[in-house]
C-alpha cells in the first residue's frame, strides 16, 4: 500500500503540498503493492471513478465558457470575461484543480494496469482511459505534464515539465487509442470502455488536429461499429442522454448511489439553475439560435428546442433525472454530426455531408436542410451541433477547433484565453517547474 499511496501522493495532485488528505483518498481503494497484483479490476475500476469528477468541471467549461450559458453572482461571470479573473483561486479550486488532479489519479491507476496486466481487454480499456484523460488536459490547458510510469522518479522534478501537446497527441493519445481499437470488443456495456467509444474519440481527436482524412475513417468506423451493436437515434433528446439509451456509446455513471469526488454542484444543477451562482443560466444568445430554426419545423413545432430550454428561455429543462443523470461522453448524433463535418472537409458534395443530418433534423421535427439553398455547409454543421448538444460540454471546445470564437462570440479574443488556467497549487507544489498559462 505505501508504494500505492507514494505513486498517488505524486501525480493525483502532482505534488500537491498544499492537499488535504482526502484529494489522495482512492474509491474504490487501490490494492496492495503492484508487483503482487493479479487481478488488476480494482485498479481498473479506480481508473474510471476518478473519471467521474472531470465531468463537471468539463462540462461547465464547454457552455459557460461559450455562448450557450450564463452564470449571475460573482466571480463566476468570470467565465465570460477573457482576462486573468477566470484564474483567481476559488474558480480554480471549484472546477480547474478537480479536473486536473482527478485526471491525473486515473493516469496513474491505467499506467499500473498497461505496464504490470496481463490481461489483454484490461490493458485496452486502460489505453482508452489514459487517451480520454490525456486528450481532455491537452484540450483544456494545452501542454501538461507527461506521465506513463506507475512508479515515477519522486527525486526528478523534471518529469514535471510540461509537454508539448503535439507531442501528447502523436506519442500517446493516437498510439493508446489504435491499440484500443485492436483490443476492445465490439459489445457495448453501459459504463465500460468498447471498439466504437474508442473509434468515436479517435475520430473526434483528428478533427481537433484537422486531419480530417482520419477523421472521416475513423467517424466512419464508430457509426458502423456502433449500429452493428444495436445503437440508433432515439426519438427525442431527452431518451438520447438518458441512461440505458440506445443511442449512448459511453457515459461516466453518474448516480446519487455513487460516492463523488467531485463535491460542488453538478452540471444538471448549474444548467437546470439550481445553484444560486446561476439561477438563470441559459444565454439568450442560444434562445436566439433555437429562435433563428423557428421555420424549418414541421407541424408541432421544434421538439429540441423544448427539451432543452423552459418556454420563458431562462433554464434548461434537458435533465429530468437531475440525481441520476450519466454524464455523456460519446452519443450516436455526435458523432454523426462530426463525420458530416469531416465529409464536408474532405470535399463531399453539399447533399452528401448535409444528408447526414437528416435523422438528427427529423427527431427535432425540423425539415431536411437543402444543399441547393445553404450556402455555408460548414457553418450549418456547426449550428446543428450547437443546438443537438447544448449543455453536454460542447460548445466552448468547437468555437476552438474551428476558429470562429471571435466570429461566434462578437468580440476580439486573444488565443490566451482559448485553453484555461493550470491550477496554481500545481505551480507551487512543483516550485515553478509547472508553468501558468499566457494570460492567467
Amino acid at each position: 500500500m505505501k508504494k500505492i499511496n507514494r505513486i498517488f501522493a505524486l501525480f493525483s495532485s502532482v505534488l500537491l503540498v498544499t492537499a488535504c488528505n482526502n484529494d489522495l483518498d482512492q474509491t474504490p481503494d487501490n490494492i496492495p503493492d503492484a508487483g503482487s497484483l493479479t487481478n488488476f479490476e480494482e485498479v481498473l475500476n479506480a481508473a474510471y471513478y476518478y473519471q467521474q469528477p472531470a465531468a463537471t468541471p468539463l462540462a461547465v467549461m464547454g457552455d459557460f465558457r461559450a455562448d450557450n450559458a450564463l452564470f449571475d453572482e460573482e466571480p463566476y461571470p468570470a467565465f465570460d470575461r477573457f482576462d486573468t479573473d477566470l484564474g483567481r483561486g476559488d474558480l480554480v479550486e471549484q472546477f480547474f484543480r478537480p479536473f486536473y488532479a482527478n485526471l491525473y489519479k486515473s493516469i496513474l491507476s491505467v499506467n499500473n494496469i498497461i505496464e504490470n496486466s496481463t490481461d489483454a481487454n484490461d490493458i485496452a480499456e486502460a489505453k482508452f482511459l489514459r487517451a480520454m484523460a490525456y486528450f481532455k488536459l491537452v484540450t483544456v490547458f494545452g501542454d501538461v505534464t507527461l506521465n506513463l510510469d506507475p512508479s515515477p522518479n519522486t527525486s526528478d522534478s523534471s518529469i514535471l515539465v510540461r509537454q508539448p501537446a503535439e507531442d501528447i497527441y502523436n506519442n500517446v493519445i493516437i498510439p493508446d487509442l489504435t491499440d484500443a481499437i485492436d483490443g476492445l470488443g465490439t459489445d457495448i456495456v453501459y459504463g465500460r470502455a468498447s471498439k466504437a467509444a474508442a473509434e468515436a474519440l479517435l475520430g473526434k481527436v483528428y478533427t481537433y488536429l484537422n486531419d480530417y482524412q482520419n477523421a472521416e475513417t475513423y467517424l466512419a468506423d464508430a457509426i458502423s461499429t456502433s449500429t452493428a451493436a444495436g445503437l440508433v437515434l432515439e426519438a427525442d433528446t431527452f431518451s438520447a442522454i438518458a441512461d440505458g439509451s440506445s443511442e449512448i456509446i459511453y457515459s461516466i455513471p453518474m448516480s446519487a448511489s455513487i460516492p463523488d469526488a467531485y463535491s460542488s454542484t453538478e452540471f444538471t444543477g448549474w444548467f437546470e439553475g439550481g445553484d444560486p451562482k446561476a439561477d438563470l443560466p441559459v444565454d439568450p444568445d442560444l434562445v436566439a439560435a433555437f429562435d433563428a430554426v423557428a421555420n424549418d419545423t414541421l407541424a408541432g413545432g421544434d421538439i429540441r428546442r423544448s427539451m432543452t430550454i423552459d418556454s420563458v428561455g431562462l433554464r434548461s429543462t434537458k435533465y429530468p433525472l437531475r440525481d441520476e443523470q450519466d454524464f455523456v461522453e460519446f452519443r450516436l448524433s455526435d458523432v454523426i454530426l462530426l463525420y458530416a463535418e469531416a465529409l464536408d472537409k474532405n470535399g463531399a458534395t453539399a447533399a452528401e455531408a448535409l444528408g447526414q443530418l437528416d435523422g438528427i433534423r427529423t427527431r427535432a421535427n425540423l425539415k431536411p436542410l437543402d444543399p441547393t439553398v445553404i450556402t455555408d455547409v460548414a457553418q450549418a454543421i456547426q449550428d446543428e451541433r450547437r443546438l443537438e448538444l447544448a449543455f453536454e460540454g460542447h460548445r466552448w471546445f468547437d468555437l476552438v477547433r474551428t476558429g470562429t470564437v471571435d466570429q461566434e462570440m462578437g468580440q476580439t479574443i486573444s488565443v490566451d484565453y482559448n485553453i484555461f488556467p493550470i491550477p496554481f497549487t500545481e505551480i507551487l507544489a512543483s516550485n515553478g517547474v509547472i508553468t501558468q498559462n499566457p494570460g492567467y
